[in-house]
């Protein structure tokens, strides 16, 4: 694990100025490779590239050093994640007679190269991002994993061509304030994130999941290509049982797979299915205990400790269990939403920075649940996109809207309480009679209509979800396929992701995720819908194999995730900042916002009036952006 830097000049620079731009860059990301750090530069005919790394040493502890080049000094590489079939092609290519120096998965990804070119990183089973330089043909490769676990940022500027594993480092590199990007800015206040490939800023952007960035230097153009075929979706005439035991298998050999380490490994364990499943296939697969992480909260409305101490107990794990309070997570709120460098609105990576940073006191490498609700289907909007169908045909459009206007004052809420009041509005709310149903309940902040009174025409933007209806093929989604295609394009991209990676690489753990495993996802697509979501049971298949395996009826008990009450803090301790982000006058100097609206909008959460988290809370996150990053570029 580790984070990777690049930069190529369009014309010939002297190798101390490439040099120092590659420290300057790789000196912002400390965080994420405290370890080691290393940096090439090459001059070519057609300019000068540097290449850079900061290193967290997981595996190959002392012969894994980057940048890495082949005998001929030819190819170099710099790599960010982990290959976890690393061993497998190892043996493959020394079976053709290759000889390795070290026994790293960089070595590996550099040597399948050399011998059989760029397509065979279609062979590479990992969450990565790297960057390769081939000399003799005077090309560079980016490339980024099949789900986007690892980050990858690029910008074409007029002089040279930069990316780094983090937006903190090309910033840093521009002799210029980027502009606001539209299309980011309205991606935000939609989805309370910024999925690939935009980001906030104006010219920079994000390399997308399972893509292959080919720059060649002759020209100083690149192409873009996909790394991974996506196989078509072919329903399987399978039986449960059958299905059931594959699921098992597949999901026990994917936590093996990446649970390969040179330094102490651990789980997270919230006591959720996910989470659980992988713990307990960790513990079955170890000679010795696990360790186990969870944290646990004062505020016992959101505390769920006693599951993790359940699952701790039954696999007989080294369980450790932090209690925190609201004063732990607030005194972070800086540090981990600045460290995003971009506006980015999902609370839940407050708690994660935290259980990121108990965690590390203990291991390097914490193996998650994450994906499991996109693998299997396990989010409650999957449940309600297949009931939007059922319920469109049944109740006419002019009936739903005079429930829903009833039901609008009936269930408002003046406070950050998640109960019924809000899971009810929240359902009613995402009932919807035209094709974009599902592109509706995604957006986690302000709708259409709020944008419209809120950014000034010309920030506006129209069809903002057009280019992911074209990237994924689907404008009117209606499956169980379709939810999770688009969730995979989007919010675990976009949100999932990015929370986990930002929070614990702030930290200097590596989180492994074994539910996105490619092999596994295109399994579970081809199977049967009622396998996934069976009458009220989500991940409906993934319990059924593993349930003998826990107390009956466990893996059924809902969890609440990783929620905190930031709504509340709003009105409270962070009353004061957000009181000056509404000040009139810096608002107008902005001009970003139509101040009357988002003043309006504020002060009604602040007085209680009525309860606007999910608006004012990425507004909140958007100004401690602007304040502390954008006005100090």
């Amino acid at each position: 694990m580790c984070g990777i830097n690049g930069i190529i000049y369009h014309t010939k620079q002297d190798d101390l100025k490439v040099q120092t731009a590659l420290t300057e860059m790789n000196d912002l990301i400390v965080h994420r490779g405290p370890d080691d750090s290393g940096t090439c530069i090459t001059p070519t005919p057609f300019g000068s590239i540097g290449m850079a790394m900061r290193r967290l040493s997981i595996i190959d502890l002392h012969t894994g050093q980057q940048p890495m080049c082949s005998d001929n000094a030819l190819i170099g590489i710099v790599f960010n994640g982990e290959i976890y079939n690393y061993r497998t092609l190892k043996s493959e290519l020394e079976s053709e007679g290759l000889i390795f120096k070290t026994n790293s998965d960089t070595e590996v990804i550099l040597k399948l190269y050399e011998t059989k070119g760029a397509k065979a990183f279609s062979k590479l089973d990992g969450m990565f991002a790297f960057s390769l330089f081939d000399k003799s043909i005077n090309k560079v490769y980016l490339a980024r994993d099949f789900f986007g676990e690892k980050p990858l940022y690029y910008s074409q500027q007029d002089s040279k061509f930069i990316w780094g594993s983090e937006l903190k480092s090309i910033i840093n590199n521009l002799n210029f304030k980027p502009e606001i990007d539209k299309t980011g800015l309205n991606l935000f206040l939609r989805l309370t994130y910024i999925p690939a490939p935009f980001t906030i800023y104006e010219n920079i952007k994000k390399l997308e999941p399972n893509q292959l960035l080919t720059y060649c230097l002759e020209s100083h153009s690149f192409k873009i290509s996909s790394i991974f075929d996506t196989p078509a979706i072919e329903t399987q005439k399978i039986g449960f049982d059958e299905a059931k035991t594959e699921v098992k298998n597949k999901v026990n050999a994917s936590v093996e797979s990446r649970s390969i380490a040179d330094v102490p490994l651990g789980t997270f364990l919230s006591g959720g299915v996910d989470s659980s499943v992988v713990s307990l296939c960790l513990a079955n697969q170890s000679d010795a205990k696990i360790d186990t992480f969870s944290i646990g909260f004062e505020k016992k409305s959101y505390d769920e400790t006693d599951k993790s101490r359940t699952v701790a107990k039954l696999i007989n794990s080294n369980h450790h269990e932090f209690i925190i309070n609201e004063s732990d997570i607030k005194k972070n709120i800086d540090d981990v939403l600045l460290n995003f460098d971009e506006p980015f609105a999902d609370s839940s990576a407050l708690p994660t920075y935290l259980v990121s940073q108990k965690t590390k006191s203990q291991v390097k490498v914490a193996l998650t649940g994450d994906g499991g609700d996109e693998v299997f289907g396990g989010y409650n909007k999957y449940y309600i996109g297949k009931l939007n169908s059922n319920y469109t045909k049944i109740v006419p459009q002019y009936l739903h809207q005079g429930v829903s206007k009833f039901s609008s004052h009936l269930l408002k809420r003046k406070d950050d309480n998640r109960g019924i009041k809000y899971k009810l509005n929240k359902l009613l709310n995402a009932i919807d009679y035209n094709s974009n149903f599902y592109w509706d309940i995604i957006a986690l902040g302000f709708n259409e209509t709020d944008i419209a009174t809120l950014l000034p025409e010309k920030s506006q933007q129209s069809n903002l979800f057009e280019y992911y209806k074209s990237k994924s093929g689907i404008s009117k989604p209606k499956s169980i396929n379709d939810f999770r295609t688009i969730d995979r394009h989007l919010s675990l991209e976009g949100d999932m992701l990015v929370k986990v990676d930002r929070t614990s690489m702030l930290n200097s753990l590596e989180c492994r995720a074994p539910f996105l495993n490619r092999d596994l996802y295109n399994y579970v697509s081809n199977l049967p819908e009622n396998y996934l979501i069976n009458k009220w049971s989500k991940k409906h298949i993934l319990k059924a194999a593993f349930q003998e395996q826990f107390p009956k009826g466990f893996l059924d008990i809902s969890k609440q995730g990783f929620g905190v009450p930031v709504g509340d803090w709003l009105r409270e301790g962070l009353k004061p900042q957000l009181v000056k982000m509404i000040d009139q006058k810096f608002l107008d100097n902005q001009h970003i916002f139509e101040s009357n609206q988002i003043i309006t909008l504020v002060k009604n959460h602040l007085s209680g009036k009525e309860d606007n988290t999910f608006k004012v809370w990425p507004f909140f996150c958007f100004q401690k952006w602007y304040l502390n990053t954008y006005l100090n570029l």
